[in-house]
C-alpha cells in the first residue's frame, strides 16, 4: 500500500532534519531496503489502525519536543546490587569511559558505529532482517526508520552461557536529543544471556533490538523506563525463537510523557517458550502520561507456549493502551497462548484502552485472552484499614498485589526484588 500524501510529507520533513544517514558497510543493503520500505509506508498517522489510541505526532515531528533533565543524583543506580557488565550510552552515543569492559560478560560485543565500517560481520545476517520480517501483516514504519538511520548500538553474540548480565544504561543529557539506537543479539544453540536496560535514552528516542535465539538457547530481558517526566519514545523488539528455546522479557515503566513499547515475536521451533510482561505506573500530576504496549506473537510451530501479562496503574488523567495479538498459523498444533491486560484506575480522570486479538488457524490449541479495567477493591481496602493499616499503605499493598502477576514473570529472584522495590518507591512518592 502506497503512503498517503500526509504520511509521505511527514517522512520527508523528518528525514530532512536528521543528520546525514550512515552509509554503512555490512548494513548498507539492509539500510537501503529499510528506506525503500519506509518510503512506501510513510510515517504513522493517527488514522492508522494500530495508532488510533496513541497519537504519533510527537514521534514523527521534525524536531523533538524539549524534555527537561531530571536530577538523578539521589537515585540509586538501577541493578546496583548485581554483578553485571555496564555499557553506557549518553544521548545515543556509546560512552566508553563510563562503561565496563564488554568482554567481562563472556560474550562478544561490538559497537554498531565501529563494526559497520567493515563490509563483513556476523550481524549482517541479523541487522534489519527481523525488523523487515516484522513489517507484515502490520506495518511498523518507525522501526524501518530506525534501521535506515541508526548510527550506534551494540552487536552482541552469545556462544555459551554469559558469565554476567549485560546492563545497557541510557543517559539523557540534552533537552533536545533525538536518539536512534539499534541493537542485535544473537544467541547460539544452548547459549544463554540476560540483558538489562535502564534510563531515558534521550529527549526523544527510537530504539530497535533484534534477537535471534537458536535451538535450546535462552534470552532474558528486564527493562526499567523512567523517571524523566517529559521524554517521548518508541521501542521495538523483534525476535525469532527456535526449537526448545526461551525468550522472556519484562518492562517496568514509570512516568514519561509518551512511551510506546512494541514487541514482535516469531516462534519458529517446536516446544519454544515466549513470555512478555510489563507493569506501568502513571501519574498525570507529573505531566502528560501515555503508555502503550503493542505486542504481536506468531506461533508457527508445535507445542509452544506464549504469555502476555500486562498491568497498568493510572491516576490523575494518565492514559494506558494495550494492543496484543496471538496469531496461530496452520499446523501449529498444541499451542498454548495466554494473554491478559488489566488496568487499575485510581480516579475517574484516567483511562485504559485495549485491543486484544486472537487469530487461530489450527484446531488443537489452547488460547485465551482477557482485558479488565477497574478501581481499588473497596472491600479489601476496608478490611485492611479496619485492621489498623493506614490508607496510603493499604492502597500500596493492593497495588502491589495487583501488579504481582506481571512481576512474577521475571525468572530471576534478585531482579524480581529490584522491580518490586522500584514499585514500592514510586508508590511512596505518589501517595494521596
Amino acid at each position: 500500500m502506497a503512503a498517503t500524501p500526509k504520511a509521505a510529507e511527514a517522512l520527508s520533513a523528518r528525514l530532512a532534519r536528521l543528520p546525514a544517514r550512515p552509509e554503512g558497510g555490512f548494513s548498507r543493503p539492509a539500510r537501503a531496503a529499510a528506506l525503500e520500505r519506509l518510503q512506501e509506508m510513510g510515517l504513522p498517522q493517527r488514522r492508522d489502525e494500530y495508532w488510533r489510541f496513541s497519537d504519533p505526532a510527537s514521534l514523527i515531528a521534525p524536531e523533538p519536543p524539549p524534555a527537561l533533565l531530571y536530577d538523578t543524583r539521589d537515585e540509586t543506580l538501577a541493578f546496583d546490587g548485581m554483578d553485571r557488565v555496564t555499557l553506557v550510552f549518553t544521548d545515543g552515543v556509546f560512552d566508553a569511559e563510563a562503561s565496563d569492559r564488554p568482554e567481562a560478560a563472556g560474550v562478544t560485543v561490538a559497537r554498531l558505529a565501529e563494526a559497520d565500517q567493515a563490509d563483513l560481520h556476523w550481524a549482517q545476517g541479523l541487522y534489519g532482517q527481523r525488523e523487515a520480517a516484522g513489517q507484515s501483516p502490520v506495518p511498523r514504519p518507525l522501526a524501518a526508520l530506525n534501521t535506515a538511520v541508526a548510527g550506534d548500538g551494540l552487536l552482541i553474540h552469545v556462544t555459551d552461557k554469559a558469565e554476567k548480565p549485560i546492563h545497557l544504561v541510557y543517559r539523557h543529557r540534552s533537552e533536545t536529543s533525538d536518539v536512534f539506537l539499534h541493537h542485535c543479539v544473537k544467541v547460539d544453540a544452548g547459549a544463554e544471556v540476560t540483558v538489562l536496560e535502564s534510563g531515558p535514552a534521550g529527549a526523544r528516542f527510537n530504539t530497535v533490538m533484534e534477537v535471534d535465539v537458536a535451538v535450546e538457547g535462552a534470552f532474558h530481558h528486564v527493562r526499567l523506563q523512567g523517571r524523566d517526566h517529559s521524554v517521548r519514545g518508541v521501542t521495538h523488539c523483534f525476535a525469532r525463537v527456535g526449537e526448545k528455546a526461551a525468550f522472556k522479557s519484562f518492562t517496568l515503566s514509570a512516568n514519561g510523557a509518551f512511551t510506546r513499547n512494541e514487541c514482535v515475536l516469531d516462534i519458529v521451533g517446536d516446544e519454544a517458550v515466549v513470555h512478555v510482561a510489563g507493569a506501568a505506573l502513571g501519574d498525570g500530576n507529573d505531566g502528560d502520561f501515555l503508555h502503550d504496549d503493542t505486542v504481536f506473537i506468531t506461533h508457527g510451530a508445535e507445542r509452544c507456549e506464549s504469555r502476555q501479562v500486562f498491568k497498568k496503574v493510572l491516576k490523575h488523567g494518565a492514559s494506558g493502551v494495550f494492543q496484543g495479538k496471538i496469531l496461530v498459523k496452520p499446523g501449529a498444533q498444541k499451542t498454548d497462548g495466554y494473554q491478559i491486560s488489566q488496568a487499575l484506575l485510581l480516579d475517574d480522570a484516567s483511562q485504559f484502552l485495549a485491543k486484544p486479538e486472537l487469530e487461530i488457524y489450527a484446531d488443537d490449541v489452547k488460547c485465551s485472552h482477557g482485558s479488565t479495567t477497574g478501581a481499588i477493591d473497596e472491600t479489601a481496602l476496608f478490611y485492611l484499614r479496619s485492621r489498623g493499616v493506614p490508607k496510603d499503605r493499604a492502597i500500596s499493598m493492593l497495588v502491589l498485589s495487583f501488579m504481582a502477576d506481571a512481576v512474577e514473570e521475571i525468572e530471576d529472584e534478585a531482579l524480581r526484588i529490584e522491580v518490586t522495590d522500584r514499585l514500592e518507591g514510586w508508590l511512596a512518592r505518589h501517595h494521596g
